[in-house]
């Protein structure tokens, strides 16, 4: 008779070491959760400064503005302000940043934020995966979550949204793009 016959006792310890090998090999080729990302500190106000910024942080303030209404459309895929920003370079004042356009298995994901005296206070995806029902479905539900989630954390360090890691992570690196461009 064999050794591995189908009701042997030695069959099932193979298939248990086999699944328990495979098993771990899985979870260990999984990636960690994510690294911490930067935080926008904001700087310490100039004296001599704070009158020239203020005026030109209000110019800033009203900028943002216009540019927070036509954030509503969010499949504006020609947008060529990446990295770029409106308001004041100083350091009070708004400042709205567009980060860089994050490539994902099912589509781009971009974010624009806005920065005022530096503290993040706007966040909005303004490109992400639409195309299908089911696009549409998933980032009714991912993209607010993720505005949340960024304005609270004040930093791209935030979770992934169980059932949409691509747009998730890919919302990550946009922001994190435009929370670099503004400490620059």
């Amino acid at each position: 008779m064999h050794a591995l016959k189908r009701n042997s006792p030695l069959r099932r310890i193979v298939l248990a070491s086999a699944a328990t090998v495979s098993g771990m090999v899985l979870l260990l080729s999984m990636k960690p959760h994510s690294s911490p990302g930067i935080a926008v500190a904001a700087p310490a106000p100039s004296s001599s400064a704070a009158g020239s910024n203020g005026s030109s942080g209000s110019g800033g303030s009203g900028g943002s503005t216009g540019s927070t209404g036509s954030t509503g459309s969010s499949g504006s895929t020609g947008s060529s302000d990446s990295g770029s920003t409106s308001g004041s370079a100083g350091s009070t004042g708004t400042k709205t940043v567009t980060g860089e356009e994050a490539q994902t298995r099912y589509g781009p994901v971009q974010v624009r934020i806005t920065v005022k005296n530096g503290k993040l206070t706007d966040v909005t995806a303004v490109e992400y995966p639409q195309d299908n029902p089911r696009d549409q479905e998933i980032n009714s539900y991912a993209v607010p979550q993720l505005n949340r989630e960024a304005l609270t954390a004040q930093s791209a360090n935030i979770d992934v949204v169980s059932g949409a890691t691509y747009t998730s992570q890919g919302y990550q690196q946009s922001l994190q793009s435009a929370l670099d461009s503004v400490k620059g």
